[in-house]
């Protein structure tokens, strides 16, 4: 009963064949590679839209090299508080862009919106002495599970683009969001305003699945100097592009976002159920969050389950001191039988 993270589960079946069979021959290097070309066409045409696409190793590096596309080291990056380029990637965002600054916003639902935006823009009065507002990063599905709407997506890339700014999307749940939503990937990105996005598919059955996906011509400018001071330049390419090209075929990738999301629904049907368990947002991705009483939250630890206490941040109704503010994800991998075990544990 692991629903400690979508990265705690293997890779897909699919993905390592299509490595294996990658692994016959010899082929160009540093992405001068065959697959490589492929995965570039496959995404264009997944996008609808002629696309600059770079693979990496890590969400962290497909962030940081987006964002200093988009960044110059005097700028200013806004994203919500807890965007995981906030809180989780120790600085690499500011590394990147050479020192660019990260300001957050502490939105509802793991959101932000164009109010948020516009009221943070509002404090730039010092010209050179501030930061130069550069970029606006958002996360679909975001760190609470929630996910962005193409209108909602759209006003914010109006807002940032009326004041010279670009818009990056962290889709390292990108899959979970479109599956949620059932749009294409055209209409959540560069239709909706969306200027260069990190893609991923490592917490959806990949290995080391990540790529930058560009939409605006101007930022795809010498990325692969970029990519290559980053590390993130791999010799053996065909790797990096045979998961690509595998995840993307027969669209497995909404396969397996489609059964996490409905993983994460059952499991949020049957929280709810239980006496003293309140969700805390809305579930639209693989992800759940729940206010748990502290027996119950001991009592399932004992029992076996995993999964991680969070943060209570942008919760209106805090945990009390008898109360544990909990996060579970579900993998296409997570066994169903673990839910059924887990649901049935929340009934003593």
């Amino acid at each position: 009963m692991n629903f400690a993270s979508d990265n705690v589960y293997g890779v897909d079946p699919r993905i390592l064949a299509a490595m294996v069979a990658a692994n016959e021959g010899t082929a160009r290097s540093y992405s001068y590679d065959n697959l490589t070309e492929a995965a570039r066409a496959r995404l264009a045409q997944v996008f609808e839209h002629q696309v600059a696409v770079h693979l990496v190793t890590t969400g962290t590096a497909a962030n940081g090299l987006a964002l200093s596309a988009a960044t110059p080291p005097y700028g200013a990056v806004i994203c919500h508080a807890e965007a995981h380029i906030a809180v989780d990637e120790c600085n690499a965002p500011e590394l990147f862009t050479g020192g660019a600054k990260l300001i957050g916003i502490h939105g509802r639902g793991g959101k932000i919106t164009p109010a948020e935006v516009e009221g943070v823009l509002k404090g730039f009065i010092r010209g050179e002495h501030d930061p130069k507002p550069a970029c606006l990063s958002i996360t679909n599905a975001s760190e609470a599970g929630t996910v962005y709407r193409p209108a909602e997506v759209k006003a914010l890339a109006d807002l940032v683009h009326a004041h010279g700014m670009k818009l990056h999307m962290d889709g390292a749940r990108f899959a979970n969001a479109l599956a949620s939503l059932g749009c294409s990937p055209a209409e959540l990105t560069w239709q909706a305003g969306v200027d260069i996005m990190s893609f991923g598919g490592t917490k959806n059955g990949g290995m080391m699945l990540e790529a930058v996906v560009i939409f605006d011509a101007t930022l795809a400018r010498e990325f692969n100097y970029r990519q290559m001071r980053g590390g993130q330049l791999v010799s053996k390419s065909r790797f990096l592009a045979a998961q690509m090209l595998a995840y993307l075929e027969n669209d497995l990738w909404l396969d397996n976002a489609r059964t996490a999301n409905g993983l994460a629904q059952r499991l949020a049907q049957g929280l709810a159920r239980v006496k003293g368990v309140r969700i805390g947002h809305a579930v639209e991705a693989n992800e759940v969050f729940a206010v748990l009483p502290r027996a119950a939250h001991e009592a399932w630890q004992k029992a076996g389950a995993v999964y991680y206490d969070w943060l209570p941040d942008g919760l209106e109704q805090k945990p009390g001191p008898d109360e544990v503010f909990a996060r579970f994800v579900l993998s296409h991998a997570t066994p169903e039988d673990a839910v059924h075990r887990f649901l049935a544990l929340t009934k003593k």
